[in-house]
């Protein structure tokens, strides 16, 4: 029996990756070669790309030359922003709108005396990016039962999200925060800054698992969207990470008719046709 292959509804570049990449592309046309501060996005066939164009990666500031560098997709903290202007002429910015959306958030949290908690990963650089606005009044965690700042919770809470979280954990997560702080006459405060895309893209993708006996998620192992993706799709249907047609392994399709495929915002819709392309040659 031939494999019948379903695409998710939302595949491709998020509207952020898209700015960037689109951003990127025409300075590096126009102006010469662009340094970005980190990762430009979480893709390594899209980072080689973009140094096709002369974009380039640069892990620290220290180590960027190019009269013209840039910030990616997840956003700096305001004070690397201000150092990176200060020792370059021209700073292009481009942290995803949704992004600097929680920065905004976290700092008008902060000046208005509450402590910041992101439900998010402390090591990832938006995260860190969004404490920076936190103005040292904020702590990332992902653990559900407080446990990390259980009984430093001062009165005045507010909470907010990594932008490619899961937005049931993050609900649950505000739920337990409820419950630790109701006992010191809190004041709460609590701020959807859950990615757009990443709502639509989730839903999409676990409404296809349902549909399939296997899913295939296209995208890097270091992208937190792409991996929340294969946790929310390892519960309905067997799943498998691949980050381009190369890495598919035939092994995986055996005893398997319906066959789903997505991949991460960071991912190029090029790269998910070319995974169906070769299932279909299976």
């Amino acid at each position: 029996m031939p494999l019948k292959i379903e695409k998710a509804e939302t595949t491709g570049f998020c509207f952020g990756v898209k700015r960037t990449i689109e951003t990127l592309k025409k300075v590096a046309r126009e102006q010469g070669k662009v340094e970005v501060l980190g990762a430009i996005v979480h893709n390594r066939e899209v980072e080689q790309e973009m140094a096709d164009f002369g974009v380039t990666v640069v892990s620290n500031l220290e180590e960027m030359k190019s009269d013209i560098i840039a910030i990616g997709a997840h956003g700096v903290t305001p004070q690397i922003e201000a150092e990176m202007r200060a020792s370059h002429s021209v700073v292009i910015n481009t942290t995803c709108p949704f992004v600097h959306r929680a920065h905004i958030a976290a700092r008008r949290l902060a000046r208005a005396g509450f402590m910041v908690i992101i439900y998010g990963d402390a090591k990832h650089a938006e995260v860190k990016g969004i404490l920076g606005w936190a103005e040292g009044k904020g702590v990332a965690t992902l653990d559900d039962n407080i446990a990390a700042i259980q009984g430093k919770l001062p009165r005045r809470i507010g909470v907010l999200s990594q932008t490619t979280q899961i937005p049931e954990r993050f609900t649950g997560f505000v739920k337990n925060v409820i419950d630790a702080a109701l006992l010191k006459d809190a004041e709460l405060r609590f701020i959807d800054t859950i990615c757009h895309d990443t709502k639509k893209r989730q839903h999409s993708t676990i409404e296809l698992a349902k549909r399939v006996d296997l899913m295939l998620i296209i995208g890097s192992h270091t992208s937190a969207n792409t991996r929340h993706l294969i946790e929310l799709c390892a519960t309905t249907a067997e799943t498998h990470l691949a980050e381009t047609s190369g890495d598919i392994q035939p092994a995986w399709l055996k005893g398997h008719h319906r066959v789903g495929v997505t991949g991460g915002a960071s991912t190029a819709e090029t790269t998910i046709d070319e995974v169906i392309k070769k299932l279909k040659g299976q």
